[in-house]
């Protein structure tokens, strides 16, 4: 330790006012050492909070310190005999409350230990849930508003929210957070001329709107001294009675005794520096999230083909009849968030869930860019807005004719998007399995809506993504098809040899014989290739696969992506068509 540690200057020169986190409720303590022993350092952090409406601010900033709204402050409810306090209630007096306390303490009956309890208005009007130690909106992405820290005790030493949530939740509710904190640095040391601090003298200031002392004792004058004890019992009760019954107390039935002496020896000096001051954290007038306030940082967006933008807010309308453009790639940003969900309506026009609740129903336009209602964006969270605006370009190959379907001619396109088809003929396939066999033809099951979110032609992006998407194509149905089943009906005479794909391509080929077999196969295969390809994403043998899987590589690579999930579909549907509905006429088997 030195005198820059023991003086806190760096330290007191930092306001709660302008800090990303601004604790509640501290008491936090780092000790090394025993206090009485010559070699020794402790530091200690504690601080109180209560919030004020502006009428009570002249009040508390004359009567109220340290000892009001420190940690020595007990927060809890009382009840009189006409009357109860709340436990949210801030009293200066009996039944004369003035302020909101934010966190409230409650000492654990019985078990023992305490609790800090954050005050639950602030978490319901926060829109607040509890993830460990964390408080998080999950509207704002499961973003960290309010976080505790726990002893080893598993007793609150911290309570801190981020000063942005906090201000909004003031801003509603007209109130100023008052804090009142201390900081104490204490180091013991053998003799004080040979230490860090020989040159420091005893001395009290007013620093950075607080108060600092610095105190130099010598370690046994603190905890050194004398004592003394008196004891005083009752002479008069026979240990003998049954029921024995004291009378009055006077001097014939008590006796006493007294002792005293000393205590010391202490070697050491300790040398400390404190610090005490009071802080007020202000709203800003503004309150987005609890009152709905106007948000004047929402970004701008391009409608025009020349580049012109317009503001979120005048998009802000249902009736703007106004689309906008964006890249694909928002779809694979969005999706990255935690909470979003991805869900297709027709085949060019899906719905993208996020944590605001709302579902951004968009279509893919001619040129692959993701085209959605002007207002639709514009309705949704600020945060959410931002992500989208980065993706925002000038129009360019017209809005999803399937969306305009929908939404301008209120006739939805009778298709289907190749990725629920997949999924949908998966189904199909393993019931039938089940139905005509007795067997499962997968080891385990998926849910289906959650693997659409990888298994998506918005994954592809370019050939390296291309090779990954058919990895997970490979994951969702070959890695999943039961060896050990498939080998019970399957007669190949190798079968005992054979993996997952050729185990039912040979059970494929018991209907339709092995060629139409291996032909319905073929794009299964080729994926199959693909995946082992992506260690490797370059060579005539990626080449061959993607050829094998029936992609066109002229073709976009969102295009490619979907035809792969297409073409591996459709190979799943034949194969379920061939062998539980295939027509009795042999030249209609052929794919």
């Amino acid at each position: 330790m030195n005198e820059e540690w023991i003086l806190q200057k760096k330290e007191t020169r930092r306001l709660f006012s302008t800090a990303t986190w601004v604790p509640l409720r501290a008491s936090v303590k780092d000790e090394k050492g025993d206090v009485r022993e010559a070699v020794h350092s402790s530091e200690y952090f504690g601080l109180g909070s209560a919030a004020f409406p502006p009428e009570q601010r002249a009040f508390v900033e004359e009567r109220l310190g340290w000892g009001d709204l420190g940690i020595g402050h007990t927060v809890e409810p009382y009840a009189y005999m006409n009357g109860y306090a709340s436990i949210d209630q801030y009293q200066y007096n009996d039944k004369e409350p003035i302020g909101v306390n934010l966190v409230f303490e409650h000492p654990q009956p019985v078990v023992g230990g305490r609790q800090w309890i954050l005050n639950p208005d602030l978490v319901v009007a926060l829109g607040l849930i509890k993830e460990g130690a964390n408080w998080v909106r999950p509207k704002e992405n499961f973003v960290v508003v309010a976080r505790e820290v726990l002893d080893k005790d598993n007793e609150h030493t911290l309570i801190e929210i981020k000063r942005e949530f906090l201000l909004d939740y003031l801003a509603a509710r007209n109130l100023s957070l008052r804090l009142s904190y201390y900081r104490q640095r204490v180091e013991n040391v053998p003799a004080l001329e040979k230490s860090e601090y020989a040159n420091l003298k005893e001395h009290k200031e007013e620093r950075d709107g607080g108060r600092f002392e610095f105190l130099i004792r010598e370690v046994n004058k603190v905890f050194g001294g004398t004592w003394a004890m008196f004891r005083m019992w009752r002479n008069d009760v026979d240990e003998e009675e049954d029921a024995p019954v004291m009378g009055p107390e006077n001097n014939g039935n008590t006796s006493h005794e007294q002792s005293q002496g000393e205590r010391g020896g202490y070697q050491g000096i300790r040398v400390e520096g404190e610090f005490w001051r009071d802080e007020w954290i202000d709203h800003q007038s503004r309150s987005i999230r609890v009152r709905g306030d106007e948000d004047t940082n929402l970004p701008q967006f391009i409608v025009e083909t020349d580049g012109t933008r317009m503001p979120s807010a005048k998009l802000d309308n249902e009736d703007i009849g106004r689309w906008l453009w964006f890249r694909s790639s928002v779809v694979n940003e969005l999706l990255s968030n935690r909470g979003f969900t991805l869900h297709w309506y027709t085949a060019e026009t899906g719905g993208i869930k996020s944590t605001s609740g709302y579902k951004t129903h968009f279509g893919i336009n001619s040129a692959d860019l993701i085209t959605v209602y002007a207002y639709d964006i514009a309705k949704l969270y600020p945060w959410e807005q931002h992500l989208w605006a980065a993706h925002n370009v000038a129009p360019e190959g017209k809005v999803s004719i399937e969306l305009l379907a929908s939404q301008v001619k209120a006739e939805p396109a009778d298709t289907h998007a190749v990725e629920e088809m997949l999924f949908g003929t998966m189904r199909l396939l393993e019931d039938n399995f089940r139905k005509v066999h007795g067997i499962s033809l997968f080891t385990h099951d998926i849910d289906d809506a959650a693997s659409m979110q990888n298994v998506s032609r918005f994954m592809s992006k370019d050939q390296a993504s291309l090779l990954r998407l058919a990895k997970e194509l490979v994951r969702v149905f070959s890695d999943r098809l039961n060896v050990r089943e498939l080998r019970k009906v399957a007669t190949h005479a190798d079968k005992e040899k054979l993996g997952s794909n050729k185990l039912l391509q040979d059970v494929l080929a018991q209907t339709v014989g092995p060629d139409t077999a291996r032909e319905v196969f073929a794009e299964v295969a080729g994926a199959y290739d693909m995946r082992v390809g992506d260690a490797h994403p370059t060579g005539s043998k990626v080449a061959d696969a993607i050829k094998l899987a029936g992609i066109d590589q002229n073709l976009s690579y969102l295009r490619q992506g979907e035809q792969l999930i297409n073409n591996f579909g459709r190979a799943i549907w034949y194969i379920g068509k061939f062998m539980f509905g295939q027509s009795k006429d042999p030249s209609d088997n052929k794919p």
